[in-house]
């Protein structure tokens, strides 16, 4: 009787316990390549869609930013300023600014209305990798090989904070308006939270054995992916916990996008790319494009990739010196392309 007004939960360890199953995952429409672009004159390594979506950016390793129409892919205009290889590109939601930042230790604040550097931020000691803008305050993120991330007040070029913590090359900054508003990933293999208030780390992920170059932060939920050789990894604001691993695109992962559909890409060293759906972490479709006519095969890489603002276009930039654009297959449907699914016990990694 004891166990019974005990809830029975002392009998409950012995019924069998049902092994997870992986939950059915959405159907998405497969990718196919819509549009080839060049016009720069080397790797092609960063990418931004201005906020009307009637433009893009592309920063490259021929030291130029070039901007092209959407639509048609026309290049419209070519910024020329930075020394070497420019590796962030940004454009402000809030006032007529690009900003961008290269190897050469520069960032820099372009005024789209007069084509021209209005502002420079000093600071960084070595190449600066990435850079990311606040999407609420007029502030501008960047990160560097000089093992910091750095906050910059954009009216007053002042560097409020200097965000240090990592031991190596942080590859990768991505900011939001809900803390944590700064997140970082870093070839020492770890995630940082930051405070941004504080100017401190609120939290540090320390699962990946890799360096960690791609973050992106799903548009709708408050969760975030991190890319690296070992593993894509989901993870749960504020606090960072862990969700699970998307395993199967083995290569140094460069670039990852998310769109509202739940669709994440992920874009390789080697060419690669993988779709993904996001709530089950099914691998739903392989692309590997080839190079552009004249390249060699080993030219063959994604340094970065983004979903324009209508999430109907997936940019990449390569290292074949072309940017590609990507649409989805409006003659696909679930009978065409049906889910290779089972719902097979999950070898989920714990950690």
């Amino acid at each position: 009787m004891s166990l019974l007004e005990g809830g029975g939960t002392k009998n409950s360890s012995l019924v069998a316990r049902k092994a997870p199953t992986m939950p059915k995952p959405q159907w998405h429409a497969p990718w196919k390549l819509f549009r080839v672009i060049s016009g720069h004159l080397g790797w092609v390594r960063s990418i931004a869609v201005e906020p009307g979506n009637q433009w893009f950016v592309t920063g490259a390793g021929d030291r130029t930013i070039k901007i092209w129409d959407l639509a048609s892919g026309k290049l419209k205009l070519s910024l020329t300023g930075h020394i070497s290889t420019v590796r962030g590109v940004a454009v402000s939601t809030r006032s007529p600014y690009l900003f961008s930042c290269g190897e050469d230790k520069q960032v820099k604040c372009w005024d789209l209305e007069y084509n021209k550097v209005i502002r420079h931020y000093h600071g960084h000691l070595s190449a600066v990798y990435d850079l990311d803008l606040h999407p609420t305050i007029d502030v501008l993120v960047t990160c560097s090989r000089d093992a910091t991330a750095r906050v910059w007040d954009i009216r007053s070029k002042a560097n409020v904070h200097t965000l240090s913590g990592h031991t190596n090359t942080v590859a990768t900054v991505r900011c939001q308006a809900a803390e944590p508003q700064i997140i970082t990933g870093s070839h020492d293999s770890t995630i940082r939270l930051w405070d941004l208030i504080a100017g401190k780390t609120r939290a540090t992920l320390t699962n990946h054995k890799k360096s960690v170059r791609a973050l992106a932060l799903h548009p709708r939920q408050y969760t975030l992916a991190s890319g690296s050789a070992d593993n894509i990894k989901q993870w749960t604001f504020p606090d960072g916990n862990f969700i699970q691993n998307l395993s199967g695109h083995n290569a140094i992962i460069n670039a990852m996008a998310v769109n509202s559909d739940g669709v994440l890409v992920s874009g390789a060293d080697n060419g690669t790319i993988h779709l993904w759906d996001w709530r089950t972490g099914y691998n739903f479709q392989r692309i590997h494009a080839a190079v552009q006519p004249g390249s060699l095969d080993s030219e063959s890489g994604i340094f970065a990739c983004m979903f324009d603002h209508s999430e109907s276009r997936l940019i990449t930039a390569e290292a074949d010196k072309t940017i590609k654009v990507y649409k989805e297959d409006d003659t696909a449907t679930e009978e065409s392309h049906p889910i290779n699914w089972k719902p097979e016990i999950l070898k989920r990694k714990r950690f």
